[in-house]
């Protein structure tokens, strides 16, 4: 069995089986933050594999004194905003896109809970979209908190603010959303 506190040393080192071990235990939270981050499961995917290809190419300046999960977290929210800022340079060119109407059409009318779940996926679909539409100041504090579970003081340390900047943040994100929400049809 491996010393689960050496990881991050032997990582550090260049080794990869320790690397390797460090992106089994931590690529579901990452995958979790990340897919709440962007909004889009497949890019969420992408932005993981991104994420990790960087921490490998970066592993000799890993301090192991830091926790891995936070260094880590902090490649992450960097490839997310770099994508958020493709993306809107993508929109301004492209125009924005409408909706896909498949998933709408292939749904039987008569089926309840075919609409139920429909519902469903449309509220998600809607949330997932207006947490990507927050600027990066906001979401990423929301994100830290709310679905990492990470106190004020943890999320402030993590992106370089104070806990009161994080609490004020967190506040606006959750305005925001709702605002957004409640203008939805």
């Amino acid at each position: 069995m491996e010393d689960e506190a050496s990881l991050p040393s032997r990582a550090a080192r260049g080794d990869r089986a320790a690397f390797t071990a460090l992106m089994e235990a931590t690529k579901g939270d990452l995958h979790r933050f990340v897919r709440r981050y962007v909004g889009e499961d497949d890019d969420a995917y992408d932005l993981v594999q991104e994420t990790y290809v960087a921490a490998w190419l970066a592993i000799r300046r890993y301090d192991p004194a830091r926790p891995f999960p936070v260094w880590l977290r902090a490649i992450a929210i960097n490839k997310c905003r770099d994508w958020s800022r493709k993306r809107a340079v993508r929109r301004a060119v492209r125009g924005v896109m409408g909706l896909d109407a498949s998933e709408a059409l292939a749904v039987d009318e008569d089926a309840p809970a075919a609409e139920t779940q429909l519902d469903d996926r449309r509220r998600m679909a809607l949330l997932d979209r207006a947490l990507a539409a927050l600027p990066d100041a906001l979401k990423t504090p929301l994100l830290l908190a709310t679905l990492e579970g990470r106190s004020h003081a943890e999320v402030a340390r993590l992106i370089g603010a104070t806990p009161k900047a994080v609490e004020t943040r967190i506040a606006r994100a959750r305005r925001a959303l709702a605002a957004a929400l409640d203008r939805s049809p």
